[in-house]
């Protein structure tokens, strides 16, 4: 029998995984990988933020990510840098900024290797409220946006010109963004977080004979990810967190002994 932390543990990874699969399709398709990646880091800053206003540690992580989502949006609607510019500052700006913050306050001791790479293992009953309370409503918010999301993807200048409303849709898929990698934070932290949304959707699009079956594939990909690095972890002694990433690289690796199917 399993003890209930590993329940926990493997509850919660599920639960991370059936969000990143459709979220990370979209990042697959947009090449929106680093806009995650400063997503992420700009989460140091809500957990300094979080202490410091002593408040809900994952409750800071979403503020600060849905603040730097619209600071984003509206940045690349004025076009004042490369969009991939802009990216770089944001993200390592707003890292350095929460650990300079972190070093200031020095009644609290945190552990930042847990928040850097994740502490799938320590999941409780408020982190599994938090996945599948935010990650639901990020998932139902994904599945309602779905059909004029993938028109912009495929075309934005086409879908603009059918009457899709492409500002407020983008608006709104940064934000859901931003809540999914606010609850994603316990299982891989914030170093690791895109690759548990990448890997999976790179994976599973060399099986997916449509955008619906490839988010699909990756949520179940990303599921066997999880089982196989909480077992490494368990069985060797190794960080849960890189384990899990570990395991969606080797999933990776092995697809590539298939042909890839044309969608």
């Amino acid at each position: 029998m399993l003890d209930d932390f590993m329940i926990r543990a493997l509850v919660g990874g599920f639960g991370v995984a059936l969000i990143s699969g459709p979220f990370g399709s979209f990042v697959v398709w947009r090449r929106l990988a680093y806009f995650g990646e400063t997503l992420a880091h700009s989460a140091m800053l809500g957990i300094a933020f979080g202490f410091l206003l002593q408040i809900n540690l994952t409750l800071g992580i979403l503020v600060t990510c849905q603040v730097l989502a619209l600071l984003l949006f509206f940045s690349q609607r004025q076009r004042l840098l490369a969009s991939d510019t802009l990216l770089g500052i944001l993200s390592h700006g707003s890292l350095s900024v929460g650990l300079v913050v972190l070093a200031f306050m020095e009644d609290v001791r945190v552990d930042l290797i847990a928040y850097l790479f994740g502490d799938i293992l320590a999941i409780g009953a408020t982190d599994l409220g938090w996945i599948y309370g935010g990650g639901g409503l990020a998932l139902a918010g994904l599945i309602w946006l779905w059909k004029p999301l993938l028109a912009i993807t495929i075309h934005e200048d086409l879908a603009r010109v059918e009457g899709v409303a492409v500002d407020r849709i983008n608006w709104f898929f940064l934000a859901l963004m931003a809540l999914t990698v606010a609850v994603m934070m316990k299982v891989v932290g914030l170093l690791l977080v895109v690759s548990l949304l990448i890997i999976p959707a790179a994976t599973a699009r060399r099986f997916a004979a449509s955008p619906e079956i490839m988010a699909v594939l990756a949520s179940m990909i990303g599921c066997l990810a999880v089982v196989g690095g909480i077992y490494g972890s368990f069985t060797w002694d190794t960080p849960a967190g890189p384990s899990v990433v570990v395991a969606a690289c080797l999933l990776f690796v092995i697809s590539l002994a298939f042909p890839k199917r044309a969608m």
